[in-house]
């Protein structure tokens, strides 16, 4: 695993933020460690970065700091060892039309009303279904490292967008949003499987997830694929059953 001192200590400095509410667990203070200078996040610091728990969010690069809490655990999918539960595979047959095709991050107007559409129904109320033009480009068009965008047409009509991270050791799913719309949909467990066959085709051997919160049953969905690699005091290790079950 790699560690801060392993990056190049002239590079890449590193500060604490000042408390804030935390916005997975509404009744906790939150601090993040954050990496700069922003611009020299390369791919290869990046990926350096996420395997010590970092995430970004454009090219805001930081990590969960908190004082007294340790709810927030980076999680990736083991891709060789992964074999899709019997809902996935149905998930995927479900949505076997969709057609992905890769571009480079690009603002298009369809795709910022399609994310507004999906913020006011699936987080109505947690203040991104406000989001303005810009605050969308600096959210997910805005990267320095090899980022890809992800459109999935269904018959002409476009149902989802993807923004994914292609990093040395694996891809770093970085956000999803798509046709809140459409009835029984499992566009969300059909994107994760999309990415693991990617990982597989560039020959990765990790899907990052992100942070995965037991309590936050929003994140819940990231326990469903198996085997889970949680980062906990500074080593990956699976994450066994009685951890990731939300219940």
């Amino acid at each position: 695993m790699s560690r801060l001192n392993d990056l190049p200590a002239s590079a890449l400095q590193f500060y604490t933020t000042a408390s804030y509410p935390c916005s997975y667990l509404p009744e906790k203070l939150a601090r993040s460690q954050v990496a700069t200078p922003s611009h020299l996040v390369d791919t290869d610091a990046y990926g350096k970065l996420v395997q010590a728990g970092f995430r970004r969010s454009g090219a805001f690069t930081y990590r969960p700091y908190c004082d007294h809490c340790r709810a927030c655990v980076p999680v990736r999918i083991i891709v060789d060892e992964f074999t899709p539960s019997r809902a996935q595979r149905r998930a995927w047959k479900r949505h076997q039309h969709l057609v992905a095709t890769r571009h480079e991050l690009y603002y298009h107007p369809q795709h910022y009303t399609l994310y507004l559409r999906y913020q006011a129904q699936r987080h109505c109320g947690g203040g991104m279904d406000r989001d303005s033009r810009e605050q969308y480009r600096h959210f997910l068009l805005q990267s320095n490292v090899n980022s890809r965008l992800i459109e999935f047409h269904e018959n002409g009509q476009l149902r989802m967008i993807s923004i994914i991270d292609e990093l040395p050791d694996g891809i770093s799913s970085v956000y999803t949003f798509f046709d809140p719309d459409v009835p029984g949909v499992s566009f969300g467990t059909h994107n994760i499987l999309w990415q693991v066959q990617q990982c597989r085709a560039l020959g990765l051997p990790y899907l990052y997830l992100g942070y995965w919160i037991r309590q936050n049953r929003k994140m819940g969905y990231k326990a469903n694929f198996q085997p889970l690699q949680g980062l906990i005091d500074g080593q990956w290790r699976l994450l066994d059953g009685n951890e990731t079950d939300c219940g």
